[in-house]
């Protein structure tokens, strides 16, 4: 090992390894290499320049290389590595993103890991109850799914506090029902947390044992943690981006549009996937190829993960599997015929909440509508298909006045002069909020595009839908404002759905209908 090999190895690079709980260098490619081949290393023979993995990618301190697994992970690849919750590993490599090159303490393998699969060891991030960002309005939808006891919980991080943390449980009564009680946990100067300073704690830990043993003053005393699904990874794998043909395996076709057909398949054998395959000359692959770096930069958990690429005609595009379809077809067809308001405003939320992130980043759909929502199980809605419609080249498109063109979802100063902006996705969304408590039905019934166009510009707006509260129409009616600027934000929209029931309408009775 003192010669230098292919790789550079290892007098070019001279990087650290210390092996044990402290690992902290980046080791050479040939020492990766060895220690997947099950062999020992001299690791004298390593002398030492750098001090700490880079770790712009990961938000836990310089020098913690000692993690845990949250999740059972099987390899999808020969480079990755199978593991079960539990595992300890050591991160030999940190700096090549969302995927990191570590060696197993249990197994004794090397690969590379999804790195939002594991926490270091013994934080706060590798508790079972510790749902790090997760906002109020999914708390509450996690612990009030089916299967959750009363006393369920979950902690997270305090949305209005920074610093601070949430204990959200699943209670119960007579009068409301299956609700969650919310309790902010405070920190003390000294460093301990506590809820009511007349019980106070050195750590978070011992704050959930205290409540575990006995209620003392909350709802109902912690009697299990919420079940929290592994999420998605970013990407399919390390260094899986632009993808080839043959690594897809098109099982069964999803759906079928003017410029595209879905299928759900197989990524390289063990990873189900959604596929939309582009009709040839539908758009640039330079163009899309250049949008897609944007688009896969964006990540919310109410955003569909696009996950990778073909960039050569006919272009694929690579995402995540959402069982339940689009919200269209779920609405008219599926088990969305059977909802009742509450179900309807919450996935309107989540749209809310995805595109108020759009919004964040300064970016636009262009193509909002319920055919481009898709749900999974337990209602979750995730938004698709943003930012393509910009590219499509079809000079029926182009146009803005063809049946290919979504004339009575956008906006008209969209359709009229191309005037695309967020607040014109805003207009889609109020359209897309008629389609939610009409189940689906097409907007402006029993008329065509050349009449919603013309009727729209002389001010007419849709009535309010049979059985819909008026105060939910009045919404529509903000987002479809003649002045853009005059409808309400993203932002805006997402705290007044998920608070609807609360604030707006706590009065709500089921009726036939919605």
């Amino acid at each position: 090992m003192s010669q230098s090999c292919r790789h550079g190895c290892i007098f070019k690079h001279r990087r650290r390894i210390k092996l044990g709980d402290d690992i902290f260098a980046r080791p050479s490619p040939c020492y990766s290499r060895l220690l997947r081949l099950g062999l020992s290393v001299c690791i004298n023979s390593v002398t030492a320049d750098c001090a700490s993995l880079p770790s712009a990618s990961r938000p836990y301190p310089a020098g913690v290389t000692l993690f845990v697994a949250l999740y059972d992970y099987e390899a999808r690849t020969e480079d990755d590595l199978s593991f079960r919750k539990g595992e300890r590993f050591q991160i030999l490599n940190s700096t090549e993103g969302d995927w990191w090159e570590a060696h197993s303490l249990t197994t004794g393998g090397t690969g590379y890991i999804p790195s939002n699969y594991v926490a270091p060891v013994d934080s706060i991030q590798a508790e079972d109850w510790y749902f790090g960002k997760l906002g109020r309005k999914d708390a509450e939808r996690q612990l009030l799914s089916n299967g959750n006891p009363r006393g369920t919980f979950l902690i997270r991080e305090s949305e209005t506090t920074k610093g601070a943390f949430s204990l959200s449980i699943r209670d119960w009564d007579e009068v409301k029902g299956e609700h969650v009680k919310h309790y902010k946990i405070r920190k003390l100067d000294s460093g301990g947390y506590y809820i009511t300073t007349r019980a106070q704690f050195e750590t978070l830990q011992q704050l959930v044992q205290h409540y575990s043993e006995s209620a003392d003053g909350l709802c109902y005393n912690l009697v299990q943690v919420c079940v929290n699904n592994s999420p998605e990874t970013v990407g399919l794998a390390h260094d899986a981006w632009e993808i080839a043909r043959e690594s897809l395996v098109l099982e069964l076709k999803l759906g079928a549009g003017c410029f595209a057909e879905v299928w759900f398949g197989t990524w390289n054998g063990t990873t189900k996937v959604a596929v939309k395959t582009l009709k040839p000359g539908t758009m640039s692959p330079e163009s899309f190829l250049e949008e897609a770096q944007i688009m896969k930069k964006l990540r919310h958990d109410k955003l569909v993960q696009l996950y990778a690429v073909v960039s050569e005609e006919p272009i694929y595009i690579v995402t995540e599997y959402m069982g339940k379809g689009s919200l269209l077809e779920f609405l008219k067809d599926g088990e969305g015929r059977a909802l009742k308001l509450p179900n309807l405003v919450d996935m309107a939320a989540q749209v809310a909440a995805g595109m108020a992130y759009i919004e964040r980043m300064n970016y636009i759909h262009r193509d909002l509508r319920s055919a481009n929502i898709l749900v999974g199980d337990s209602l979750v809605c995730k938004i698709a298909d943003f930012g393509l419609a910009r590219l499509i080249e079809d000079n029926e498109y182009t146009a803005r006045q063809g049946a290919k063109f979504p004339i009575k979802w956008t906006a008209p100063e969209a359709a009229l002069y191309g005037k695309f902006t967020i607040k014109s996705d805003v207009w889609s969304f109020g359209i897309l909020l008629t389609e939610l408590v009409t189940k689906g039905r097409v907007p402006y019934p029993g008329m065509n595009n050349r009449e919603v166009l013309e009727q729209v510009e002389r001010g007419y707006r849709m009535p309010c839908p049979q059985d819909c509260p008026s105060s939910l129409h009045e919404l529509m009616l903000q987002c479809w404002k003649k002045d853009p600027e005059e409808r309400p934000t993203f932002e805006y929209l997402q705290a007044f759905l998920e608070d609807y029931f609360t604030a707006t309408e706590p009065q709500y009775q089921p009726g036939d209908n919605l």
